[in-house]
């Protein structure tokens, strides 16, 4: 005998509240948690609490792991690195060097000589400019930027412009029709035999986009200077999807530490071999010497020509623990799964919520684990505000991409960001009190008799 329909639902509920990852229906997409979401959890001692973090695209936070190995460190083998003779130091030393090779693995670099620790993407992106750029841009020389780069793809340029090669035009790659993807034609037009410089990010911070490097490679390769050379921003891409160095047919690749588990203050210069022997030194110093006598200096082998005084050697040994944790738990194919999982949810609940004005793909599937936002009639810093009372953190500006939020018409957006650790119960209380946040400014609003200071922000 067949159960009645009302028995039939019953049993059907029972199943998904005793099942470990039970699939949820939102809309049309159908969400199931991810079970790497609930392993590590405990791990992330700043958001195992009542705390929602939906701010990773700023600063990811760190698991025990991590703290651990950096907190050992300093109690039993902080010393100096390379110049010591003691055991302490070279030991210090042997940790410091293991982590440069596990991030030549993790990259899947040529040679450990390719692998530069900078104090950050920032540092990086200026040394390429300042070192290269310096040395080989030319009266008609131009640059390639896209409208979606972060400040630091795009200051340094302009630095090096200002001070050294003022005739150098810097030129923007515009979105297309949708603001869903780079215009790759337009950027084919764009280039010619005086490019010199395309440096385009990876995933957009903003729009969640990400872009076809090998495209782009191919179009450079075409149209641009036989000489030019193509940088990859991968401080989005790397703490969220495997990367390989190789198949992004770039010349320089640029990543912090800090958004992928990982500490603040080291980040990633990887350049190829060829390019970076023939670059002079950006900052000079100890450690990044051969011979120095009073009539000049000679300089060190790759990588340490570029590493001028102590470095970060906390913070280098903190991203070597950083990458063995995300291998330990499943490696950045399971990472990428998860966010792609929680990715869509998050956008997909976002785009139910009237008033709110979404940035990007629309399509969920293509985008990263971001949602850039604003609500029709109140300012996004508001937003924020009042979420950061209920312990939710977000992010509100203009994420350091001022272009292109010219482009979009606003000054402002709100941003939700995902990672691995991030659940759904964490973008349900978001979303809850979104809700409740934007109801609130409503009911003021409606409330007023005198509406002529009211502004919409957003039309």
């Amino acid at each position: 005998m067949k159960p009645p329909h009302s028995s039939l639902i019953l049993l059907l509920t029972l199943i998904l509240l005793t099942t470990n990852s039970p699939t949820i229906l939102v809309g049309s997409l159908a969400f199931t948690p991810s079970p790497l979401t609930q392993k590590v959890r405990v791990d992330f001692p700043a958001i195992n609490t009542d705390v929602v973090y939906l701010d990773s695209a700023a600063s990811s936070q760190k698991p025990n792991f991590v703290i651990d190995a950096q907190s050992e460190f300093d109690r039993t083998t902080h010393s100096n690195v390379h110049r010591g003779a003691h055991k302490m130091s070279r030991e210090a030393t042997r940790r410091y060097e293991a982590a440069r090779d596990s991030l030549v693995k993790f990259v899947n670099a040529d040679s450990r000589k390719e692998v530069i620790f900078t104090s950050g993407a920032t540092n990086s992106l200026n040394l390429i400019a300042h070192s290269w750029g310096i040395h080989n841009l030319e009266p008609d020389s131009e640059i390639i930027l896209s409208i979606m780069e972060h400040h630091s793809s795009i200051v340094p340029w302009q630095l090096v412009q200002q001070n050294f090669t003022p005739s150098v035009k810097i030129k923007f790659c515009p979105l297309n029709a949708d603001n869903s993807d780079l215009d790759y034609d337009e950027l084919e037009k764009m280039m010619n035999e005086n490019t010199k410089v395309v440096s385009i990010v990876h995933t957009s911070n903003t729009l969640g986009i990400t872009t076809d490097t090998k495209r782009i490679a191919e179009i450079k390769a075409k149209k641009a200077a036989e000489d030019s050379i193509y940088i990859v921003d991968g401080c989005q891409s790397l703490p969220h999807k495997k990367v390989d160095v190789q198949q992004l047919s770039c010349d320089f690749f640029v990543a912090s530490a800090h958004k992928m588990v990982g500490p603040t203050g080291v980040g990633l210069l990887w350049g190829k071999e060829s390019l970076l022997n023939k670059m002079p030194p950006f900052m000079g110093g100890g450690e990044m010497i051969d011979v120095v006598t009073t009539s000049g200096s000679t300089f060190a082998d790759l990588p340490g020509k570029f590493e001028a005084g102590t470095p970060m050697i906390g913070q280098a040994i903190g991203w070597g623990v950083a990458l063995e944790y995300i291998e330990r738990i499943g490696g950045m194919e399971e990472i990428e799964k998860c966010e792609s999982n929680i990715g869509k949810y998050l956008y997909t609940k976002l785009q139910e919520i009237p008033d709110v004005t979404l940035y990007g793909p629309t399509d969920p599937t293509k985008r990263a684990a971001l949602a850039a936002f604003s609500v029709k009639g109140i300012h996004v810093s508001d937003i924020a505000t009042f979420l950061d009372l209920e312990k939710i953190a977000i992010r509100a500006g203009h994420h350091c991409t001022q272009p292109l939020h010219d482009m979009l018409g606003i000054s402002h957006t709100a941003r939700a960001s995902c990672y691995f650790y991030t659940t759904q119960q964490d973008v349900d209380v978001f979303i809850e009190k979104l809700k409740e946040t934007i109801d609130f400014f409503k009911s003021q609003q409606s409330g007023s008799s005198d509406t002529s200071n009211e502004i919409d922000y957003f039309e």
